[in-house]
């Protein structure tokens, strides 16, 4: 099995689709609902050696999936609600390909979770934010992650056949967790008595009917020959409590280009440059080159290439791209480049005009994209040196970073950098624990947060940002290269593993949300079960499911 895990991992991942390409989604509208029918090809996995039956899923369908959003988000303000739900018979889901996850490794396992967390948590986000709504119509068996896809979903309603069931068998059948949320959902979320949680969870063939309902596991149960008609009721009564515009011209999502070569990766508004040897990849945001449009019209039909929305998609392609496919660049570093007043002014016009339908889902997926920072399994360190441009938007960059180093420039105080706030860093992106990054680095304490406030649209050179805490620290340029070299050295000899815990701990310091809980507590707890033998062993249930053999346990309780 060894030798298979080994040949599968190398396979490099490119998360850029469009329609014309998906093979397992159906994408339909009709006026304020879009429906988005789940019709799995068993022979589209992503990588070879297994077969995608009972609509389960691996990353390429989750890829397609979360496109297929974003597709709703911005060429379609006019959708209020989606519905999901499936085009075969007798089957919603049946959640992530278990044969996929016996034959992948570690690695690959933990980021399809985390990606497929993303695009879940993004559901929710959108809802929270944007008012677009979700209804899972359950129209068949649904376990697994599949029923952690309905949960995602404002409602679910599961259709009464005597046969139509929600599970979460994973415990039971594979000795491992939900992975996508499932478990924080049913508590958090849908509010499931945990003692019937607890039945629930250890019950592999699932609850049905009027029990379901009665359990607060779905929203509704309703008869075949009144189904389609409930749902549809349903997805409206949803969709008239949403503002999003049924007049509005969509937008539409052009491809992300990209320039791809063995040292890094280019696009318009970010570089990614790689240093093997070090294990690093620096990461430089590069400010809007001309004035970015400022009055509504103007932004409308710039579009995708409206530079907030070029940097949010481009930034979120190198990081999905870096965190798959290249394992081993343990440390990203922050830079940026340009004339601060560039991206000062784009942020102006994201304030003007949030409340605009194309604006505000712009601000969302900056948001969205800010949080992937945050929850990437990788040290962040931020460098502001002489031509850098860590301003308003950019500056969320610095205060994701689990360190950021000042450059100090006494001798020559006029090319001393800055870092200049604005409005945005105080709430426009909020991390998944609901805070602004300055919230959290000052554990929400009006006096530090106060001090920074009255610095917006000043540019804070070293010393006075290390005063206010906006900084880790400001070293002269005497000192500067040998401080960075060291620290980065230093990081480089240190346990990725012990890093990856230390970050993930440090980083989630305040409030603790049901997003947090979900990246921290379950998945710290999914990522030890996937190490373990009882799960992947030889004689793992996640390794012997399907083969007509019985997992064997280490019965003592760690």
């Amino acid at each position: 099995m060894a030798a298979v895990e080994i040949a599968l991992a190398p396979q490099r991942v490119d998360y850029r689709t469009d329609p014309s390409q998906y093979r397992h989604w159906k994408l339909t509208f009709n006026g304020a609902v879009a429906t988005l029918g789940m019709d799995i090809a068993e022979d589209g996995g992503i990588r070879d050696g297994y077969r995608l039956k009972l609509n389960s899923y691996d990353l390429g369908v989750d890829i397609e999936l979360h496109d297929a959003l974003q597709r709703i988000r911005f060429e379609h303000p006019e959708v209020r609600t989606v519905v999901l739900t499936s085009l075969k018979d007798r089957v919603f889901c049946s959640g992530a390909n278990i044969f996929m996850l016996g034959l992948s490794t570690h690695a690959w396992k933990v980021n399809f979770c985390k990606f497929t967390n993303e695009t879940r948590n993004g559901m929710e986000d959108s809802s929270r934010h944007s008012g677009l709504k979700f209804v899972a119509a359950v129209n068949g068996a649904c376990a697994g992650g599949g029923y952690e896809l309905a949960l995602a979903c404002d409602e679910i309603m599961l259709v009464d056949d005597r046969s139509s069931s929600v599970a979460l068998p994973e415990v039971p059948l594979l000795g491992v967790l939900p992975g996508t949320g499932g478990l924080t959902r049913l508590t958090d979320k849908r509010k499931v008595r945990h003692d019937r949680a607890d039945i629930f969870c250890t019950l592999a063939e699932g609850v049905r009917g009027e029990r379901a309902k009665a359990w607060r596991l779905v929203d509704d149960v309703v008869k075949p020959n009144q189904f389609n008609e409930a749902v549809q009721a349903r997805a409206l009564k949803l969709a008239a409590t949403s503002d999003r515009p049924a007049d509005a011209k969509g937008v539409t999502l052009t491809r992300v280009e990209r320039m791809e070569h063995e040292s890094g990766l280019s696009y318009a508004t970010v570089d990614v440059a790689i240093d093997r040897a070090k294990r690093t990849a620096t990461f430089t945001a590069k400010a809007p080159a001309t004035a970015v449009d400022s009055d509504i019209e103007a932004i409308v039909a710039a579009g995708a290439s409206w530079w907030p929305l070029r940097f949010a998609r481009e930034l979120d392609d190198a990081i999905l791209t870096m965190r798959t496919n290249e394992l081993d660049i343990g440390t990203w570093i922050l830079k940026t480049e340009g004339d601060a007043r560039a991206v000062l002014a784009a942020d102006a016009a994201l304030l003007a005009h949030q409340d605009h339908w194309f604006v505000r889902e712009t601000i969302g997926m900056l948001r969205r994209t800010f949080a992937r920072i945050d929850v990437s399994s990788r040290s962040l360190f931020a460098l502001i040196e002489p031509g850098s441009c860590f301003a308003g938007t950019f500056a969320e960059l610095a205060f994701a970073a689990d360190r950021t180093y000042m450059a100090a420039l006494p001798s020559n105080e006029d090319e001393e950098p800055a870092i200049t706030l604005s409005e945005a860093n105080f709430g426009l992106f909020p991390m998944v624990s609901h805070q602004s990054r300055l919230a959290r680095r000052f554990y929400e304490e009006a006096e530090p947060i106060d001090a920074a406030r009255a610095k917006i649209g000043e540019p804070v050179r070293p010393v006075e940002a290390e005063r206010l805490g906006l900084v880790t620290a400001s070293p002269d340029d005497i000192d500067w290269p040998d401080e960075i070299r060291l620290a980065l050295e230093e990081r480089a000899a240190m346990s990725p593993d012990a890093l990856t815990g230390l970050e993930a701990n440090l980083r989630f310091n305040g409030p603790e949300t049901m997003e947090t809980r979900i990246f921290g507590r379950l998945s710290a707890w999914q990522n030890w079960i996937f190490n373990r033998p009882n799960a992947v062993g030889e004689k793992g249930a996640l390794k012997v499911y399907g083969k007509g053999s019985k997992a064997q346990f280490d019965v003592a309780r760690v």
